[in-house]
């Protein structure tokens, strides 16, 4: 069966897959639905673990394996990413993954094996297992150390001895390997293993570990899911900041978009899409308080999607991208650097529809550089925006 594509304005060809596990049943945590489908405070944890994995430095190529009769709600979720494929899953983890293995794109050298169920791993994980498998050319997994005393029992729970724990440690995803070589060790396996990188270095590809994350657990019970729910509490108790930056030439041959609003009779902004500076800068802020990049990671710079889109375009996505993030917008404000338009007469009316699209407050300000640089000589305009998210 042919994996089913999703395809959103294509940004440069990555040369990193995230494979996302997300076809087992999760019985043990006794809800009707496949476990990754489950919500976590209102998101499912396969979205979760879909908008850590975009939010890496670099571009990346999505594959989600999940059961046969998810594939169309996997879509949904996976709708704005520019490179991914939906494969169904197999009767085991490893059949599962092996299938996603066939789907990567061509272009991808690294492949990240990731568990939706691990839906709290912070994208810097994924960073940090990436670089490593890049440095060493190795197979890489993320590892906390084990600091409770271990034991070893017998079948009636009798003590048989103690367990050295210095040599111990709990394994996290994602695990990344070099594509090749993860291939190879996957059409050499003749058994099932409890994780990608014990099949891989049966094959004889040496493994080597990062520090992993705390918030890298698995959701398997009950227990667990409260778990999770209770650290995106306490996330949520702590408010997050994040600044972006648009600056953008005047250009007379085309209108001006600016706020969301048309402006007639104004030098528009030049630009891959409609220029929209002060939109643009909303986006990177939000962005960034959320910690799922920027505008040109997200979207790319010469994408023919987004070719004069208007800035409501991405505004739009990025909330959307934020709120499945797990994070609510408090306020955002906006200070404006140019000669031109006065923005006095609009503010109120850029205000409405910035907060229309935003879903929270948005104050807009506006100042001259006193005749400096390219804004006083009248080029171009600057727009910068500060986030609060919670």
């Amino acid at each position: 069966m042919q994996p089913a594509r999703v395809e959103s304005g294509s940004a440069e060809e990555p040369r990193i897959a995230v494979v996302v596990v997300a076809a087992g049943s999760g019985t043990r945590l006794g809800r009707a639905e496949p476990k990754a489908f489950v919500p976590v405070r209102g998101v499912p944890m396969i979205e979760r673990a879909v908008e850590a994995a975009c939010g890496m430095s670099e571009p990346v190529a999505l594959v989600l394996v999940v059961p046969e009769g998810h594939r169309e709600r996997a879509a949904s979720i996976a709708r704005d990413h520019a490179h991914c494929a939906i494969v169904p899953g197999g009767p085991t983890r490893q059949a599962s993954v092996a299938a996603g293995l066939a789907a990567v794109g061509a272009t991808c050298e690294i492949v990240l094996v990731h568990d939706a169920a691990r839906c709290l791993t912070p994208t810097a994980l994924f960073d940090r297992v990436a670089a490593a498998v890049r440095e060493w050319g190795a197979g890489v997994v993320p590892a906390l150390p084990v600091t409770d005393t271990i034991k070893r029992v017998d079948a009636s729970g009798g003590v048989l001895g103690t367990v050295e724990r210095s040599e111990l440690v709990h394994v996290q995803t994602p695990q990344g390997f070099p594509r090749a070589a993860l291939e190879a060790a996957y059409a050499a396996a003749r058994r099932d293993y409890t994780d990608d990188a014990a099949l891989f270095a049966d094959a004889g590809g040496a493994v080597r570990t990062v520090p992993g994350e705390p918030r890298a657990f698995k959701i398997t019970r009950e227990d667990d899911l409260e778990r999770a729910e209770h650290v995106l509490s306490a996330v949520g108790a702590r408010p997050r900041t994040g600044i972006g930056i648009d600056v953008h030439a005047f250009d007379v041959s085309v209108p001006l978009w600016l706020g969301g609003l048309h402006w007639p009779g104004e030098p528009g902004l030049a630009g891959h899409s409609d220029g929209d500076a002060i939109a643009h800068a909303v986006c990177d802020a939000l962005l960034s308080a959320a910690g799922l990049g920027d505008i040109g990671s997200r979207f790319g710079t010469s994408s023919e999607e987004f070719r004069d889109a208007h800035g409501e375009v991405f505004l739009t996505r990025t909330v959307a991208l934020v709120r499945a993030a797990g994070f609510t917008i408090g306020n955002v404000a906006v200070q404006v650097v140019a000669n031109r338009p006065r923005l006095g007469a609009r503010r109120a009316e850029v205000e409405r529809r910035l907060a229309e699209l935003v879903g929270a407050p948005v104050s807009v300000a506006a100042t001259t550089s006193d005749g400096l640089g390219f804004a006083g000589r009248g080029e171009g305009l600057t727009a910068i925006a500060t986030a609060l998210l919670s």
